[in-house]
């Protein structure tokens, strides 16, 4: 009977990474210039250069040494791990300038503004919300009013 309860649809298995962690999960790119490619490996095609440091990525598989990413844009590729950090971050992808808050409420004080296309440190997330740090400003915003928030693989 125990054994049941432990092998139904409630008991989730932890997919085995290399690196032992989640997959899917958020990093930033550790520099302003990283490469990606279409496969795990310096041998595989360059498909462009990230020129952005602290862009926020979804790491969706992995090998030993690449790390398939999503990015804000919805692009796919590999990169090395050390080009990445485990640092996450968040960006207003769209719409026009982004409330931060002082609580994780709607009708809270406004602490700053993220402005659109703009990369913040993601301080925490908890019931929806996401506590920001942004140039020596913080505050809360509703997680799907970022990329880089959403629990779910954001592109294959």
């Amino acid at each position: 009977m125990l054994l049941a309860v432990l092998a139904g649809p409630a008991a989730a298995v932890p997919k085995v990474t290399p690196s032992g962690l989640p997959v899917p999960r958020y990093v930033s790119l550790k520099f302003g210039k990283v490469n990606a490619r279409s496969g795990p490996g310096e041998d595989y095609r360059l498909l462009w250069v990230y020129r952005a440091k602290d862009l926020p990525l979804q790491v969706i598989a992995e090998t030993a040494d690449w790390r398939r990413v999503c990015d804000p844009q919805g692009q796919a590729a590999w990169v090395h791990k050390r080009g990445i950090d485990g640092a996450r971050t968040a960006m207003r992808v769209s719409g026009g300038p982004l409330p931060l808050r002082a609580r994780p409420e709607a009708q809270s004080h406004v602490q700053a503004y993220l402005r659109p296309q703009s990369i913040a440190a993601v301080d925490r997330c908890e019931k929806g919300w996401c506590k920001l740090k942004v140039q020596g400003a913080s505050g809360w915003t509703p997680a799907g009013d970022v990329w880089g928030a959403a629990p779910a693989q954001q592109c294959r």
